[in-house]
């Protein structure tokens, strides 16, 4: 390799910086603009005026030159004509919207959206290759074991995950009573309408963990390959590859040698994708700072200050700790080799499409097995929420201090952290995991389900901060099961040999 050729991580750094750059430009000098509409109008109205600014929409309907309505969208407001979401604003006033959607956005916003299309086509490279990356390297991995190893690797996989997220749940809670964000004034939550609701009749608690059960039994394999649906995926893959050892002779022996095969074959394609990684994350980068405006992080400011500091004390002392004093690693070094998946899953929000650059910095980078990430990372990231966990108990009490003007008692705080945990196990296989996630805690200790829309202004940015987290936390438990295993098989060297 040439001496002037910069390490992976350092090209996606220079990327990330350039992109946002380029998109806080965008927003300081293109994000605000005004547009007359005059043609294709609702009957009785003469004139239509859209002013745009990242964060916030003003539409003032005329009639013969005066003002007979104005329509705001503004995340932080609520009350009669005020809109949390451009979405909000299609289901109540489709008319409106849809003039809006013709005429109205800033430069800032459409050049963002071509960013993020761009940038979606790095992302779909990757979710291409996951699915036969994870089947493969499961079945790699299985194949190297004995069912009894398997099932403990399972045991103590899912001990970590259960931990480290009630930690992070527990350290979400410390710093929200500590800073109180929702305390502070400044933003509007009386006069919520129906239409601000973002998610009906979530499911009981019980009836989502039993639908991940349901999950882990797919109807049809090829169909959850299709979906794609990791539990299903993940949880038939090892089944098949324990028969596979159990039947044993010639048969495993070619399953295995198919696996391995392919393996290497994906993983081929996989290191070019990555190579394109510092311009995935440029265009990123690009499409959050150019469509994200600063009205709303004044506003929200504090709420953003406590979500971040509690992720940050979770990912630079707890886990870290983990690190150092149950897995035997340096956190620095060990930060150091897998911050080209950290970065990647910081610009793209998404744990599931970062995974396989994941998989190949455990394992190119860290020195861990296959067998290891190719067990704990898919299964971490389908049902380990670190960041997501801890965001959502964060949010809830930022909420309830908004609606009650106080922080809830101990007892319901209890509340927030055991129904945080088990709903962060089971939002894996739902749509819009997050949002469903946090009306079942939010009816867990009877707050309005329309106050969640309080907080979607600023939730990509924070989005970003979680998902790095939950990738760091996989990562961090790929070193730890890597470290116990060693040490079972140095006390007990014959026990993979045990059928």
């Amino acid at each position: 390799m040439s001496p002037f050729r910069l390490a992976l991580h350092w090209q996606i750094f220079i990327g990330m910086i350039a992109g946002a750059v380029i998109g806080i430009s965008l927003n300081l000098l293109a994000s605000s603009q005004t547009v007359r509409v005059v043609d294709d109008l609702p009957e009785g109205i003469t004139a239509i005026d859209i002013v745009d600014t990242s964060g916030r929409v003003q539409i003032r309907l005329f009639q013969d030159d005066q003002v007979v309505r104005e329509l705001v969208v503004d995340p932080t407001s609520a009350g009669e004509d005020r809109f949390r979401s451009i979405d909000q604003l299609k289901a109540q006033e489709p008319e409106i919207a849809k003039i809006y959607a013709a005429y109205g956005g800033s430069w800032a916003q459409t050049i963002g959206g071509a960013f993020k299309r761009v940038g979606n086509l790095f992302l779909r490279m990757l979710q291409m290759v996951s699915v036969p990356l994870i089947v493969t390297s499961l079945v790699t991995g299985v194949m190297g074991l004995s069912g009894h190893a398997v099932g403990r690797m399972f045991s103590k996989t899912l001990i970590y995950y259960v931990s480290t997220s009630m930690l992070a749940i527990i350290t979400g809670l410390i710093m929200v009573n500590l800073i109180r964000p929702g305390l502070g004034g400044g933003i509007q939550v009386a006069g919520a309408k129906p239409g601000d609701r973002l998610a009906n009749d979530a499911p009981p608690l019980g009836q989502v963990l039993f639908n991940q059960i349901e999950t882990m039994i797919p109807a049809n394999p090829l169909g959850a390959l299709v979906e794609p649906n990791f539990l299903s995926i993940i949880a038939f893959t090892i089944a098949f590859s324990i028969f596979a050892l159990r039947i044993g002779g010639t048969t495993a022996m070619r399953v295995q040698d198919a696996a391995q095969t392919t393996f290497a074959v994906i993983m081929a394609m996989t290191t070019a994708i990555i190579r394109l990684a510092p311009i995935g994350v440029f265009f990123l980068m690009g499409y959050v700072t150019s469509t994200q405006g600063i009205a709303v992080f004044q506003s929200l400011g504090w709420y953003v200050i406590a979500v971040a500091l509690a992720l940050a004390f979770h990912a630079m002392v707890t886990l870290p700790l983990i690190l150092k004093y149950v897995a035997k690693r340096n956190p620095r070094e060990f930060a150091h080799a897998m911050s080209p998946a950290l970065l990647t899953a910081f610009s793209s929000a998404s744990s599931n499409g970062t995974l396989p650059l994941t998989m190949s910095c455990v394992e190119d980078r860290a020195g861990i097995s296959n067998r290891t990430g190719s067990f704990v990372l898919p299964l971490g990231a389908t049902i380990n929420m670190d960041g997501t966990a801890l965001y959502e108990a964060v949010a809830v009490m930022f909420i309830a201090q908004l609606h009650f003007g106080a922080n809830l008692p101990l007892s319901q705080q209890v509340v927030i952290a055991l129904t945080a945990l088990l709903a962060s196990v089971g939002a894996a296989g739902i749509p819009h995991a997050g949002l469903v996630m946090m009306v079942i805690i939010l009816q867990a200790v009877n707050l309005p389900v329309e106050l969640q829309g309080i907080i979607l202004a600023v939730d990509r940015v924070l989005d970003m901060a979680r998902t790095s987290v939950n990738v760091w936390s996989d990562s961090c438990g790929c070193a730890v099961i890597e470290t116990l295993e060693h040490r079972v098989k140095t006390d007990l060297p014959n026990v993979d040999s045990v059928a």
